[in-house]
Formats: C-alpha cells, structure tokens, sequence
C-alpha cells in the first residue's frame, strides 16, 4: 500500500478559497441518502463490500415508523440507507418506480437560515423550511430544496451536535469487524476516505437549466465542460459541465444524452431509473490499489478497459511515470490521465444494483484536477460492452 498519506483537500482536488466570502457558503459533504429496496441488506453489502462501518440506526424501534435507516460511514464519507417498513412508506414508491437510488445529497454549510433565504430569492423550490431538530445530544439546523428529478439537497449545521448522526438515531456497532484484517495488513484501513463529485444525469436539452441553476442559486462555476465530440465513440455520446463550489471540495457534473447512433448510457439510465437522478459518485482514496483488490476480493464487479488502451503509445508518452508501473494498473484495469496540474488513477464498478442505474467511481488523485478526458474513450467503450450485453445498446 502507498505510505503517504493525503489530507481531504488533496484526496479531492481542493483549492483554498475563503467560503465566508461567498453568497452561498459550504463547508463541504454532510452525507448521502439512499431509498432502497431492503436497508438491512444494503447496509451489509455495503459493510463487507465496500469496508463500510455502521455508525447509526432509528427505525420502529426509536418511533419512526415508516422507515428503517442504517447509516454507514468510511472516513469522511457517510451514506444512510433507508428501506420501507410499510407498503406506503415513501421510500418504499421511490424503490418501486426507480430500483434504488439516490434520494438526498446533503450539504454542510455555516448558516442554514442565510443558505436557504438566498437559495429561495434566486428561484430555488424550497422542500422544507430552515427548522431544528433536537435530542439529548444537542440540535441541528435543517432545510432542504429541490434539484433535478426527486433528488433534493439538504442543508445541514451541525455545529451544536456531538450525536452519532442526526438527532432520533442511536449509535450502532459494526455490521461486520474487520479489525483482524487491518491489523494484519491483509486490507487497507478504509477503502476510500471522501467524496471527490457527484454525478447527474438528466434529460435532453436540460443539461444548460441545471448548470444555470447550481450558478444562480448557490453561486457554482462552471469548471469543465465536455462536448459530444469529445465524449462519444462509434454509437453512442453525450454531453457534461462541471460546476463546482469556491473550494471544488463540491463538485457536481452534469450530463445529457447526445445524438449517436445507438442508446448512450445517459439514455439507459434515464429509462431504467425512470428520470432524472445520480448516475454515480467519485470516491476518492489515496491507495487505489489496495482498494480495488480489496473490493474486488469482496465480490465488487469494475469495469474492464480494453488491452489496447494501456498498449496505446500516445496514452504511455502523454501519461508519463505515476507511481505505479502501467502494467500493474492493466492487471486492475485502472485507467490513468494527465493535465497540467499531475496526474489521476481512476477505476468505475459496474452497477450496485440489477437495474443499470447508480454505480461508483475510486479516484487517486496526485495533483490532477480534471475528471479524465483522456480515459473517455475506453471508459465508453467498456460501458457499451455491458450495455450490449443487458441488450440496451
């Protein structure tokens, strides 16, 4: 494993910036909210698979009726996953109309009541109004608006609270102890430590609204943009902006399907998730490695890039020496790219679920900002293999 270690800025490409400076100021990822089919499955697959540790739980037993919620965390990284106990549980029509998903991505910022005042004056469909939830452990400030599809983002100041997650949940013991392992060096401690972006897919034509919406309502710039010609292959293509907060701690790409001459991912995504909604989530990790054969030892499938992509003589003469040799990275399929800041490793899962819908992206950043341009074409390439093969392409 690599003896370095990154702090959270350089995990994630972060840049200084003065937040207080800011219309819309953020701190950073609060958490990820899931509906899904069974939480209490979910929470173990992402436990044994994902090196996840359950931290928190509130279900019927604390009074909350509708809903079980495991919330599962990996350094700064916290996912909550929520089932439906009852058949009108509205978790539980989220499940049947989308398969499993994403439901909130939630925001820490330094004042909800100002975030949520200027979010609404600059055209912001407001969810729930600013309002403290409170328990023994102390009160957090909340709110939320709504963002493409059912996907909504949630404010959050927890600067008055030291309770395992939000008030109402208990804490919880891990699902699974993976102490031997780490203390053995078998695996690494944590398979990934923060969140780098998180992707959106949304319709035709609708890509251009939703980067003037993260602009105007929370003060994002546009940081990268991809066109068709730049993301496409023989069949399919489409479109991406990148917006991002003052830090580029928040980093949230935008797609669109794009004309081609079969069904690009974006469109197989929008039919089988039923609309709108997350594509995926970049999961940033200073040992790409060690991740990628830990969870592959634990039954998480990653796409394979083709041979020739590391044989490429362009790719080798424009990548240079990373720090590991390129034939280690073909061994694990992990793809590679250079800008003018460093360099990047990235490796894409295939879907976590049956419906081709949400998957995951690790990222190792060394100094490299970009998002891998130069790993589209393979990266569409290896998706096009799996669509085909679901019969979607």
């Amino acid at each position: 494993m690599v003896d370095t270690v990154m702090n959270e800025g350089q995990l994630v490409g972060a840049v200084e910036h003065d937040i207080s400076k800011d219309d819309f100021p953020i701190k950073g990822w609060d958490h990820v909210r899931f509906y899904v089919g069974n939480a209490k499955q979910a929470a173990h697959y992402y436990s044994t698979a994902f090196g996840m540790t359950r931290v928190a739980y509130r279900g019927p037993e604390q009074g909350f009726r509708d809903h079980a919620e495991y919330v599962l965390r990996s350094g700064g990284v916290t996912f909550v996953f929520v089932g439906g106990v009852t058949a009108e549980a509205e978790a539980t029509r989220h499940y049947a109309r989308h398969g499993d998903g994403v439901i909130e991505v939630a925001l820490e910022v330094p004042d909800v009541d100002d975030n949520y005042a200027f979010a609404i004056k600059q055209g912001a469909t407001g969810i729930a109004e600013p309002h403290d939830i409170t328990d023994e452990h102390g009160t957090v400030r909340v709110a939320s608006i709504a963002t493409y599809g059912e996907t909504r983002n949630v404010l959050i100041d927890r600067s008055k609270y030291d309770g395992p997650f939000l008030p109402g949940y208990v804490a919880a013991k891990p699902i699974v102890d993976r102490s031997a392992a780490i203390e053995s060096g078998r695996e690494p401690k944590r398979y990934f430590q923060a969140i780098d972006h998180i992707v959106g897919n949304v319709e035709l034509g609708k890509m251009l609204d939703w980067v003037e919406f993260y602009q105007r309502v929370m003060g994002f710039t546009n940081i990268v943009e991809f066109v068709e010609d730049a993301i496409a292959t023989e069949y399919s293509a489409l479109m991406s902006k990148v917006v991002a907060n003052g830090t580029r701690k928040v980093k949230f790409p935008i797609n669109e399907p794009a004309e081609g001459k079969k069904k690009s991912q974006i469109d197989e995504y929008l039919e089988f998730y039923g609309g709108p909604g997350v594509q995926h989530m970049a999961l940033a990790t200073n040992d790409i490695l060690a991740s990628v054969d830990a969870m592959r030892a634990n039954g998480v499938e990653f796409l394979e890039a083709p041979d020739s992509y590391y044989q490429d003589p362009e790719l080798r003469e424009r990548i240079g020496t990373v720090r590991v040799p390129i034939e280690e990275l073909r061994k694990r399929s992990i793809l590679v790219d250079r800008d003018e800041d460093g360099y990047m490793l990235q490796i894409f899962t295939k879907p976590m679920q049956d419906r081709p819908s949400v998957f995951y992206e690790l990222i190792e950043r060394h100094g490299s900002l970009s998002f891998g341009k130069g790993n589209f074409k393979a990266l569409f390439e290896a998706l096009e293999k799996e669509q085909e093969k679901r019969g979607n392409l």
